[in-house]
């Protein structure tokens, strides 16, 4: 396709570019392209770097990973500086370059954000989060996992101005306690999905409080979240119907007989019940899986 599009350079009827740009070329045949062989495009000739920098300022959609982790910090801000009309916003993993600096105007400027991804940005700030929040009003999914920079008064903020969220992750933010995820339940109760995972601040009041408010809730991760019990995942179960998968893996207070109540309505579970955990064990043991009549 790359190939096509410089030939067509080419004083040839019927030239590429002469095509309506804003009707067909940007919204039609540029967007089928692969970011970094666009960006390749503008230096094949000054029309087409105008044409590609037109593209880059209707862009609905941006991924770095399409360009690679290690994006120059003056190449991002010069991609997105014209950008107003962003709706998606992937920057995952992007700890080595992206700061607040370089963040905020983007931001600051595309208020129909309704995905945002941080994974692993570690060198942002809580300004980071309380510009979304204050930029963002239609955002619904919201990416934050492993960002330890989030603190309950950021989180506040956004559940202050972004009510219609619909999946959080909030993964390894260890900030945060249960005040922090009780205060962001009570402001975004049409939840879907929410993921606490590898905090050991959160425990039973959190996870209470989120199935007492989030009945819409299908998605809860609580991996690694030492201090939930079984009175929780109890009140999971009574408040929250349309759960389709529960992670509770090395939540070693979470015992079989809460689990029980949603396994049989069909939760998808990371554990296994014990008999089936015992087998596997023993296989790994002996080698081969024993017969058992469970019938007995």
């Amino acid at each position: 396709a790359l190939w096509c599009l410089m030939m067509s350079v080419t004083p040839t009827r019927g030239c590429l570019l002469d095509l309506p740009w804003e009707d067909i070329l940007v919204p039609h045949i540029l967007c089928h392209l692969p970011l970094q062989q666009l960006l390749s495009l503008q230096r094949v000739s000054k029309s087409f770097q105008s044409l590609i920098q037109l593209y880059l300022a209707n862009m609905r959609c941006f991924d770095s990973s399409q360009i690679g982790p290690a994006i120059p910090r003056a190449a991002f801000v010069n991609l997105l500086k014209d950008n107003e009309v962003l709706q998606q916003l992937a920057l995952q993993n992007c700890s080595d370059w992206l700061t607040d600096r370089e963040l905020l105007p983007v931001i600051g400027q595309n208020h129909h954000l309704h995905q945002i991804q941080l994974k692993g940005c570690a060198q942002l700030s809580r300004h980071a989060l309380v510009a979304i929040s204050l930029s963002c009003p239609h955002l619904r999914q919201l990416s934050l996992a492993h960002c330890e920079w989030v603190d309950s008064l950021s989180l506040r903020s956004l559940a202050d101005h972004c009510k219609a969220l619909e999946a959080v992750d909030l993964t390894a933010c260890r900030q945060l306690k249960d005040e922090a995820i009780c205060y962001l339940v009570q402001k975004c109760g049409r939840l879907k999905s929410l993921s606490l995972a590898v905090n050991a601040n959160v425990g039973d009041v959190a996870v209470e409080e989120t199935a007492k408010c989030c009945p819409e809730l299908e998605h809860l991760d609580l991996t690694g979240c030492l201090r939930v019990k079984n009175d929780s995942i109890r009140v999971l179960a009574e408040y929250c119907p349309k759960l389709r998968s529960l992670k509770v893996k090395h939540c070693h207070n979470v015992a079989e007989s809460s689990l029980s109540i949603l396994r049989s309505r069909g939760v998808e579970l990371d554990v296994e019940p014990p008999l089936q955990r015992a087998l596997v064990l023993l296989q790994d043991v002996v080698g081969f899986a024993p017969f058992i009549n469970l019938q007995i």
